[in-house]
């Protein structure tokens, strides 16, 4: 798969839904996850404000992974992006985004410019979240028709189905006994 939708994925990937478990909990830890991924430098450093506009990236990638047609970015991916100020490239030819502002914002807007580049190798709409409410995993659907749903069939899709059985079972025995 393409590095572009890898990245994004593991960077929506950073807040575990289920367990409510935040890899970029502090700066520190956003310092440490784009460094460790090539996006800043080792003199560069996060501070609050470049951890709020992280999450903010973050959770509104979240929400556009659910490809929901004729749905508008959201407000605080709006933001985000604005925030995240990137400029065309051309180098040897070939189009590119590259961020303008140094540092952490900078590391910041390269990930803002994956979508783009996303987009371009043809990744972007293989680029999904778990439709399991409790989930919202970040995956890369390979299936051949591009129709997955959940992020594990063995869990979240096992846990939708039996959810579904269960309920018209329940209305079933409801119906019959009315």
């Amino acid at each position: 798969m393409s590095a572009p939708a890898e990245l994004l994925r593991d960077f929506v990937n950073t807040y575990d839904v289920e367990g409510a478990a935040d890899e970029l909990a502090s700066p520190a830890e956003l310092t440490l996850w784009l460094r460790e991924r090539g996006l800043v430098g080792p003199a560069d450093r996060a501070l609050d404000h470049d951890l709020e506009l992280a999450v903010r990236l973050r959770e509104g990638l979240r929400l556009v992974l659910h490809h929901n047609p004729g749905q508008r970015a959201p407000e605080e991916l709006e933001r985000a992006l604005t925030a995240l100020p990137l400029r065309v490239t051309l180098t040897p030819g070939v189009p590119g985004l590259e961020p303008i502002a140094p540092g952490v914002t900078g590391g910041l807007a390269r990930i803002a410019a994956l979508i783009a580049a996303s987009h371009a190798d043809g990744t972007w709409p293989r680029l999904k979240v778990c439709v399991e409410s409790g989930c919202q995993w970040a995956f890369i659907d390979s299936s051949k028709n591009r129709s997955r749903a959940w992020c594990s069939m063995r869990v979240c899709g096992n846990r939708t189905k039996t959810r579904t059985y269960r309920a018209r079972r329940q209305a079933e025995g409801s119906a019959t006994s009315a």
